[in-house]
């Protein structure tokens, strides 16, 4: 058996968190072609800015995807990229991967989409679920360009500006169960 060094050990972590982090490849790939129905108690609409605003036990689905948050900020750039913000304690997103009977399950308290960079950011005591796998921090990043991911956690601090108590990323990884 080969011992994991330092170096192979970053590998498997790295590697971990890419395979939690939600993707459009990852997506169900017919979820694209779906209508999109957003319900809310109100929603504001300014065409000359491209921006449509949601407020109030938001909900939007589109195909297997499921978003739900307080409020949602959906607007096109001038290239026709659409970009949202969803807020909500917690904002949460569930939707099926392709080909496999399996979901990407989210939340956190603000998750923004950027359409053009392809990415993903998951702000607030944020975590992805993929099948049993799951990964916590306090902000959570995936490229799907670049099949990059990132979860990062920072530290409480006092009235002074001293740190209080360090918070951690955290990877739970569960056995796959042997037929």
């Amino acid at each position: 058996m080969k011992k994991l060094t330092k170096y192979n050990l970053i590998i498997v972590v790295i590697n971990t968190i890419l395979l939690l982090m939600p993707s459009v490849a990852l997506s169900e790939e017919a979820d694209r072609d779906k209508d999109i129905e957003i319900e809310s108690d109100m929603m504001t609409v300014d065409d000359a800015k491209s921006i449509s605003i949601y407020k109030g036990d938001v909900v939007m689905t589109q195909g297997t995807l499921i978003i739900k948050a307080s409020e949602l900020t959906v607007r096109e750039d001038s290239q026709g990229f659409q970009h949202s913000t969803a807020i909500g304690k917690p904002t949460t997103f569930k939707q099926k991967r392709d080909g496999i009977d399996e979901y990407i399950e989210g939340r956190a308290e603000r998750i923004e989409y950027d359409g053009h960079m392809d990415k993903v950011h998951l702000y607030s005591k944020a975590s992805v679920k993929r099948g049993n796998d799951t990964v916590f921090g306090d902000y959570i990043m995936y490229d799907t360009n670049a099949e990059f991911a990132q979860a990062l956690s920072g530290s409480t601090k006092d009235e002074n500006g001293s740190n209080i108590k360090k918070r951690r990323t955290r990877v739970i990884i569960k056995p796959k169960i042997k037929n």
